[in-house]
């Protein structure tokens, strides 16, 4: 540090410098006397810009800057999973232990546990040629996820020398490599990476496989891919939250990774003690065993929010690189535009639509397009699936993160107010939603499923779609004019939406359903339909099939059929069959 690097403005959580050319553009640095981090976003001949990502207050013009000659990074490496860090990955139980309940300026704690020992198995020997990404050591981070030593991207080399299977702490050297010029690198149990690059893979792969969710409304109609990107738009209440909660639980990714960007305080301590005490369907282990949390509160620093994602996206990447499939959830996308749109403000720059910063649209293109399914440098195979919620003021996806956001994610979740209010859950609105995986998925599909799954899933849509032109004339009209065979089509239509749609993430047999059960419901579903269709063709009053309470027990069949028992579903349809068949009896 020179006698010039000290602060000459403060404006909120931005920083300024004057007559220095000491930084470099997005270095991290540490500003005034508690070295609270910062970083470098923008230089001119006069002055160097920094944004603090923690709270400015006490700070005066005067006081020192420490620059550090590295960008913005995160440690990788064991502890991170069954963790919660803030936006700039500082242990909140770390810091809890202490400052309290409360986190106090420039906090300075480690990421991971420094002095915990982990049990490490070696994967190399002396003369092992090691390439980028490569495997050198595994260990047990949890129960259920092996944690795979990496060696960093842009090194190689031979090693020089390995020690023995055991118990190492973070900063110990397991693995000495020598590269082609001779010098030697020592490899330990962690790295660190900077948060705004993309960390390197191989090659980026078709997203051709379906992110299994349970969730009849998502795997069904909208489905997304491995590797996907998806958006949960919705106003105050419609339950964007409680939908990523039941993709965390339930979608069958390794690894899930939650930010809370921006979100209240009593949102993300529900999250945290939801998390703690629920179980993994698959492991039986707690959740928390394959979770990593990042909390960044509304009440914390704005700057820390706008960096959170990120943070997120490398840890995620970090998984992936390791032959992990890791789903990312973003809660949410629009606290942090609201983030950049302040610092933004603050800065000066000219403003765009609503206030945004111009570049809006280029830093979520970044922050999606990080999102893939690929061969690892390792030679496995990983993907990060991005799920953003974003939560536009008053509904109004004409807004403009809602907008961009649609630019860059191939589903579109969109959840309506109307049916949040009337407990109909997950509320995604059949009719603005839409996915663009169909083509990628189908063949997936068509493998494991066979061809009929599709050509139920296009014959639900065309019901419903079917349904809402049906009612704008009820609307109008009323129902009493129309012709049996269209009150048919809205009888089954509100089956589809009750008893298939509709779900109840409270019962033990609805909150997660399997792909079979998918089908099957809507094969019972359409086979009433196109029985009934028959039946009304004879001039036989749909009333008469109404008395018969067939749609009920459609409505029911979700918590009625077990999910071990799918054999319940032809039980099911003989009795429909019976059913209507008597009244033709009765006709005849």
């Amino acid at each position: 540090m020179t006698e010039k690097d000290v602060i000459f403005g403060i404006n909120g959580p931005v920083v300024t410098v004057k007559n220095t050319r000491t930084f470099s553009m997005m270095e991290m640095v540490y500003v005034g006397e508690a070295r609270l981090v910062g970083e470098v976003i923008g230089i001119s001949s006069r002055l160097t810009t920094i944004q603090v990502y923690e709270e400015t207050t006490g700070l005066k013009p005067g006081d020192p800057v420490y620059g550090t000659g590295a960008p913005m990074n995160v440690l990788l490496g064991p502890g991170i999973i069954d963790n919660i860090f803030d936006g700039i990955e500082r242990s909140l139980k770390a810091i809890e232990e202490m400052s309290g309940s409360f986190i106090a300026r420039g906090s300075s704690v480690s990421a991971l546990d420094e002095t915990r020992y982990w049990n490490v198995h070696m994967k190399v020997k002396v003369g092992d040629r090691l390439s980028e990404g490569m495997i050198y050591a595994v260990c047990p981070e949890t129960a259920i996820i092996e944690h795979r030593f990496l060696v960093p991207p842009g090194l190689s080399g031979t090693v020089v020398s390995v020690e023995q299977n055991g118990k190492y702490k973070l900063h110990d050297t397991i693995v000495t490599l020598r590269d082609d010029k001779g010098e030697e690198h020592a490899l330990t149990l962690c790295q660190k990476w900077p948060i705004r690059q993309a960390r390197p893979i191989q090659k980026r792969l078709k997203g051709d496989i379906p992110l299994i969710t349970g969730q009849r409304v998502i795997d069904t109609l909208f489905p997304i891919s491995k590797g996907g990107t998806a958006a949960i738009p919705g106003g105050f209440g419609t339950g964007k939250t409680m939908t990523q909660h039941q993709l965390a639980k339930w979608c069958d990714a390794d690894i899930i990774v939650y930010v809370g960007c921006g979100e209240r305080g009593n949102e993300m301590s529900q999250v945290l003690d939801e998390f703690s005490e629920l179980i993994d369907p698959k492991s039986g282990r707690p959740m928390t065993d394959r979770t990593v949390l990042i909390a960044n509160t509304s009440n914390m620093p704005v700057a820390a929010r706008e960096a959170s994602i990120y943070t997120g996206l490398t840890l995620a990447e970090y998984y992936r690189d390791m032959g992990y499939h890791v789903a990312i959830m973003a809660d949410s996308t629009s606290r942090w535009a609201e983030a950049l749109r302040e610092i933004s403000g603050r800065l000066e720059e000219m403003p765009a639509e609503e206030g945004f910063p111009a570049y809006l649209p280029s830093r979520l293109s970044e922050f999606y397009e990080r999102a893939g399914r690929a061969d690892t440098l390792s030679g496995a195979e990983g993907s990060v699936t991005i799920i953003g919620a974003v939560s536009p003021q008053g509904s109004d996806f004409s807004e403009p993160v809602t907008q961009n956001t649609k630019r860059f994610t191939r589903c579109f979740w969109a959840l309506d107010k109307s049916l949040a209010y009337a407990r109909h859950y997950p509320a995604i609105n059949w009719m603005d939603s839409y996915s663009e995986y169909f083509t990628d998925l189908d063949p997936w599909y068509r493998e494991h499923l066979g061809s009929e799954f599709l050509l139920f899933r296009s014959r639900i849509t065309a019901l419903l779609h079917e349904e809402s032109a049906l009612m704008e004339i009820v609307k109008l009209i009323g129902s009493d004019v129309l012709p049996d065979e269209q009150k048919l089509v809205i009888e089954t239509a509100k089956a589809i939406r009750v008893g298939f749609l509709q779900q109840n993430a409270f019962h033990p047999d609805d909150t997660f359903v399997p792909m079979e059960k998918q089908k099957l419901m809507m094969k019972a579903i359409l086979h009433l339909h196109n029985k009934a269709k028959r039946v009304i063709a004879r001039a036989i009053p749909i009333s008469r099939i109404m008395e018969l309470g067939l749609f009920e027990k459609l409505a029911k069949m979700k918590y009625d059929i077990p999910n071990s028992q799918p054999e319940l579903f032809d039980r099911l349809i003989e009795e429909m069959d019976t059913a209507l068949a008597s009244l033709t009896v009765q006709e005849d």
